[in-house]
């Protein structure tokens, strides 16, 4: 039996909690924030990281890959990196959803709702090798933040891929894949984490975690849109809401035990 502990963070490109956008933020102020979430990630011991809005190479914060430099920072050495956002040119923006890791990732596949148009949402697939042949797979998702419509459109193209992934590989699987990321909507309601929660329960017995705490805005947190979905395969340890002042969403911790 191993325990593991996932952390799921909405970076917010590095910009902070101030409501101010990243374009107009310092290098300076970037750079040190990305140390600041390295710390944490290092503080919270995680050994698997997913997090959401994280640039791959944009010039609203430096022109580098954050999700490497994390990497560097914080002693995970695997990554995946899953764009929903593409532009090149001499104002490239390219950015989206990644996975730190402490296990190698062997298979990665990203999936984007829009057309890879500034604002696009989607999710990253990713399997993490914990032993020969024994993967662990890992859904990194971010949905829509004012649709419901949208939300509900892009869990049904969520839960195709699902049930699509499961048939091709799910033999190498330990556990059918965990769920995290920004849901954004609150799972009490019937919207995109009630349905994801739902479809997930038809094969297996999923826990939603946390069952208690807010996650955004990390000021002041009045709603619960940060979640991590697991399968009964992994049972959980503990489970909180991390405080901390370094995006506009704070982070969910989980830690589990998986035979």
């Amino acid at each position: 039996m191993a325990r593991l502990r996932l952390l799921s963070f909405n970076v917010a490109h590095a910009r902070g909690t101030l409501p101010v956008h990243q374009s107009l933020r310092s290098a300076a102020r970037i750079r040190s924030n990305l140390l600041k979430i390295a710390a944490l990630i290092r503080k919270l011991q995680a050994d698997i990281v997913a997090v959401q809005e994280i640039d791959e190479n944009s010039r609203w914060n430096g022109s580098y890959n954050h999700l490497t430099f994390l990497s560097e920072q914080c002693g995970l050495p695997f990554t995946a990196i899953g764009l929903t956002n593409e532009r090149g040119g001499r104002y490239p923006l390219n950015y989206g959803n990644g996975v730190l890791s402490r296990w190698p990732i062997k298979h990665a596949e990203t999936m984007t709702f829009g057309r890879r148009q500034l604002g696009d949402k989607g999710f990253l697939f990713a399997e993490m090798e914990l032993a020969p042949g024994r993967h662990l797979p890992l859904i990194n998702l971010h949905l829509h933040h004012a649709s419901r419509i949208q939300r509900l459109r892009q869990a049904g193209i969520l839960m195709n891929f699902i049930t699509e992934r499961t048939a091709a590989r799910g033999a190498h699987w330990v556990a059918p894949p965990m769920m995290c990321g920004d849901f954004n909507n609150p799972p009490h309601q019937p919207d995109a984490t009630a349905m994801l929660l739902g479809f997930c329960e038809e094969t297996n017995n999923y826990t939603l975690l946390p069952k208690t705490g807010r996650t955004f805005p990390a000021a002041l947190p009045a709603l619960a849109l940060d979640f991590i979905l697991l399968p009964e395969e992994c049972r959980p340890v503990h489970a909180e809401v991390v405080r901390c002042y370094l995006s506009d969403h704070r982070p969910v911790l989980v830690e589990f035990d998986l035979d």
